[in-house]
């Protein structure tokens, strides 16, 4: 949708990103003298405004502290500039993103008797949003490329089988600055920084950051966080779906021989192998949980916030032990079998791995 308005032929574009959760927001403009007004809803508090100088960009950047009125449920901003015209859009921060609700769950199952998955424990999470589908490698490149023109330092560059494909080859730092990029591109406040009073954003080098877990920005969940999406709203169960799987409903390697629950067929997915690794799937090619999070189960590992420590904390929004040497990682990957895709499997390894089956997703307050 455009609008052309004179004398400044101020055009309008409408975007959300990759998907529209749950609607899309609205933009309008009018006129007050010779200044465009643009004006949106106060309910769209999760949408930023942008701005481009083409259409043919993908860098869009936030305006930067639009000086605003709201009157009658709307938020107006008035274009004052006289110089060349600038392309704008309402853009929303959680499109592509699922609200998962506050409250309690199980953490940790007692089915297979595993040390890491016991003794279960009763968790309390506030709500947050979680990205739909892992990132996948055209979203990892366009915030890399914008990022690393910004100053960004990052130990790898990503790889990706397709650009529908989960973004993998990338270390526990890498995803931390990530989030940083993603959440300054968006107009957000960053969640890591380099110093205590959060006055520096983490942008480089390899450090346990300090989180500032308040801010509006983008990162990476929590253990407890994932476990609880990625059960869908139910306990008890070994997968997001129910207590056996097979290829039909996941990414992985099925080995039936070893595990009852497993019921295959036996090998890579079929579907997904080529004779080139990495064997992952397009975001949506399986059947989303009972939150519509996909691939909460095989494809690619996620790398979490936490440092692995036993047994795993309960209580309310835990968050890891105080240090370690590997951070979290949940969810299974299209190379390994039934065993690790299990909700409650507690994947680990040391910050500095990069592989291509461990990817990311991030999650936001909300």
């Amino acid at each position: 949708m455009r609008n052309q308005l004179s004398p400044q032929f101020i055009v309008l574009t409408l975007a959300v990103g990759h998907y529209s959760v749950p609607a899309q927001p609205v933009l309008s403009v009018a006129r007050s003298g010779n200044h465009p007004v643009l004006s949106w809803s106060t309910s769209n508090s999760n949408c930023i405004l942008q701005c481009a100088s083409s259409l043919a960009t993908q860098d869009w950047s936030p305006v930067t502290h639009p000086v605003t009125t709201t009157i009658n449920g709307k938020v107006a901003f008035t274009i004052t500039n006289t110089a060349y015209a600038n392309f704008y859009r309402l853009c929303n921060t959680t499109a592509g993103m699922v609200l998962i609700p506050a409250g309690s769950f199980t953490m940790g199952d007692s089915l297979d008797q595993t040390a890491d998955a016991i003794p279960t424990l009763n968790v309390t999470v506030s709500a947050f949003y979680v990205d739909a589908k892992l990132i996948e490698y055209s979203q990892w490149q366009s915030v890399y490329d914008w990022a690393t023109n910004q100053g960004y330092g990052f130990d790898y560059a990503g790889s990706g089988r397709a650009a529908d494909q989960p973004a993998q080859t990338l270390d526990w730092w890498d995803a931390v600055k990530w989030c940083n990029a993603r959440s300054q591109r968006a107009g957000l406040t960053p969640v890591y920084y380099s110093d205590a009073k959060f006055r520096q954003v983490y942008t480089n080098g390899e450090m346990t950051p300090y989180v500032n877990w308040a801010t509006n920005g983008y990162r990476l969940p929590t253990e407890a966080e994932w476990e609880k999406a990625a059960r869908g709203g139910a306990s008890e169960r070994r997968f997001p779906w129910g207590d056996t799987i097979s290829e039909t409903q996941a990414n992985y390697y099925s080995a039936p021989e070893l595990y009852s629950y497993d019921l295959g067929p036996a090998g890579f997915n079929a579907a997904y192998t080529n004779g080139v690794a990495p064997y992952t799937n397009p975001g949506g090619a399986f059947a989303a949980n009972g939150y519509g999070l996909y691939d909460m189960a095989g494809n690619a590992w996620q790398w979490c916030w936490d440092w692995y420590g036993t047994p795993y904390a309960g209580g309310s929004n835990p968050r890891g032990a105080a240090t370690g040497t590997d951070r979290i990682l949940r969810g299974g990957a299209w190379f390994y079998n039934a065993y690790y895709e299990r909700c409650a499997n507690r994947g680990h390894n040391t910050p500095t791995v990069k592989s291509d089956t461990v990817g990311l997703r991030c999650v936001r307050g909300p």
